[in-house]
């Protein structure tokens, strides 16, 4: 993966049903490649989008340039939607991870829908509670869980996005991560130094919760990194 969470906890929140009705019914359409870039944070925040399909990555760069991944975003996810609300610039990177079509809506033709349809604005606020939740959840896993717990949120995270579960055993619940990871990518996306995914990872492959197939991480037990989220 270029650089590869939220999920299981998503940091963006998908679009209510009614207001996403009205703000893309007449979206301008936007195809991206995999590894192009959408938007980087300083950009000029001029609209948003909802994700049709694929995935995007968003992520953001420390001045010393360590890269923190925020989440991995598929559909029906908006992105780039407190720019709408306040027009300040950009607050990370979106890049796409695979090829992606999104939906374009500019802060003018937001404007102008909500002014036509101002029952909407209690969509807009229930969207932004959730995402004031999920950015709790967020923030509260990442200063609270243990090394172990943060590298087990990355892998399920991963796991829901890339996810293919595997039949045999019969019910054994594995489940095999279509998108090539290295332990830069679950540092970032865990917030930890690389040595300690490193070490980590040594342990959980020796003990059996996870496995490598062909290049590609497998999680042979999820119930159990579940259980190290938990703590």
């Amino acid at each position: 993966m270029p650089g590869a969470a939220a999920q299981p906890d998503n940091l963006f929140a998908a679009l209510p049903k009614a207001l996403s009705e009205a703000l893309f019914a007449r979206a301008h359409l936007i195809d991206l490649q995999a590894d192009q870039t959408l938007f980087v944070a300083g950009d000029a925040g001029d609209g948003c989008y909802h994700i049709e399909s694929g995935l995007l990555k968003v992520s953001v760069v420390s001045a010393s340039g360590h890269e923190r991944i925020l989440a991995i975003l598929g559909p029906p996810v908006l992105v780039g939607e407190l720019s709408l609300l306040d027009g300040r610039s950009r607050s990370a990177n979106v890049t796409a991870l695979r090829p992606s079509r999104l939906g374009f809506i500019s802060r003018s033709a937001f404007d102008a829908v909500l002014d036509e349809q101002p029952r909407l604005w209690r969509e807009v606020a229930a969207m932004l509670a959730l995402r004031l939740r999920e950015s709790n959840n967020a923030l509260v896993a990442t200063s609270f869980l243990p090394l172990q717990g943060r590298v087990a949120r990355a892998l399920l995270a991963l796991s829901d996005a890339f996810g293919e579960k595997l039949p045999h055993p019969p019910g054994a619940g594995r489940v095999l991560i279509r998108q090539k990871v290295t332990q830069s990518d679950l540092a970032a996306m865990a917030g930890i130094a690389r040595e300690n995914v490193s070490r980590i990872l040594n342990g959980w492959l020796r003990d059996g919760l996870v496995s490598r197939i062909s290049g590609y991480y497998c999680v042979e037990k999820p119930k159990a990194l579940e259980a190290l989220t938990k703590d």
